[in-house]
């Protein structure tokens, strides 16, 4: 029976609930191209920010990286050493570095010092990884973690120096204070059924770009399994997307099998692209978006 309370499976529902129209006069062949932060990507569909691959493929967080330079798309990455994370950037993705929200601000600027000197061209942190499921604050591997106020996100977007972003956003509060802080961008997530019960992103994201995106570039995690996917979410106002999960399976099989599907998911968007009448990301139009009620 499944777990109703389950935020993924919640997720994947409010994705299958919402239809499409088509619009198939004076459309053409779709460009996916996505300027992002001053460099230019083939493709919206972004890696997501994983940690620790090593148990689901050898070298995996460097396959990982690998995928996405083949891609040309957006590579996150998470928790990890600093030697591993300059390994990452020696593959020449770009890449952009996630930090828990340590307890120690020192480590929180250090891992931000070192991220921008390894080359990374965005940095930011998991907000959402701030406190445990029994109402204290978190510990990963032993590390231990303290949710931040705005003004500590503020002298960590000052110290960064690049772009910064906050991921595991799924409030208009919350947006309103990273714009507040000088955040570059959010990424809308639950981070994988962290609390059960959470809001689709998608169902949120009107709501968040309503409320600040003008201020910041706002992308979508959770659930992103398909260029459909991937259109829904840029047809509702997201600049990109980041797939993780649906990758893990097949890093096994190296670089190469992981950026064919994404190459595949991006694919399946430019079909859907021209088959609603959107030439390129910025003609994408949420009055092709109807849901479901019937």
């Amino acid at each position: 029976m499944e777990n109703l309370s389950n935020s993924d499976i919640i997720t994947r529902e409010y994705f299958n609930s919402l239809l499409l129209e088509t619009r198939y006069i004076d459309s053409s062949i779709p460009s996916t191209k996505m300027e992002l932060f001053g460099k230019t990507f083939y493709t919206p569909i972004m890696t997501a920010a994983l940690s620790h691959l090593g148990n689901t493929a050898e070298n995996g967080m460097i396959v990982y990286a690998q995928a996405a330079k083949l891609s040309n798309a957006v590579h996150w990455v998470g928790m990890g050493e600093d030697r591993e994370l300059e390994e990452i950037i020696a593959t020449g993705a770009a890449t952009i570095k996630i930090i828990k929200p340590h307890q120690d601000n020192k480590e929180v600027f250090r891992k931000i010092e070192h991220a921008v000197k390894a080359g990374c061209f965005a940095v930011g942190m998991d907000v959402d990884h701030s406190f445990n499921g029994q109402g204290g604050y978190d510990n990963v591997l032993g590390l231990p973690m303290k949710a931040k106020t705005t003004e500590e996100l503020k002298s960590f977007v000052q110290a960064a120096g690049i772009p910064f972003i906050v991921k595991g956003v799924q409030s208009v509060q919350d947006a309103q204070k990273c714009a507040e802080a000088g955040c570059a961008g959010i990424v809308i997530s639950h981070h994988h059924n962290m609390m059960p019960f959470s809001v689709p992103p998608l169902f949120i994201l009107p709501d968040i770009l309503k409320a600040v995106g003008d201020k910041m570039e706002i992308f979508v995690d959770c659930c992103i399994e398909s260029g459909m996917d991937t259109y829904k979410a840029l047809a509702l106002g997201a600049k990109a997307v980041s797939v993780g999960r649906h990758l893990m399976p097949i890093l096994k099989n190296g670089p190469q099998a992981v950026s064919d599907r994404i190459n595949q998911m991006n694919g399946e968007l430019a079909s859907i692209m021209a088959r609603t009448g959107v030439t390129s990301l910025d003609k994408m139009d949420k009055t092709v978006i109807h849901k479901k009620d019937f």
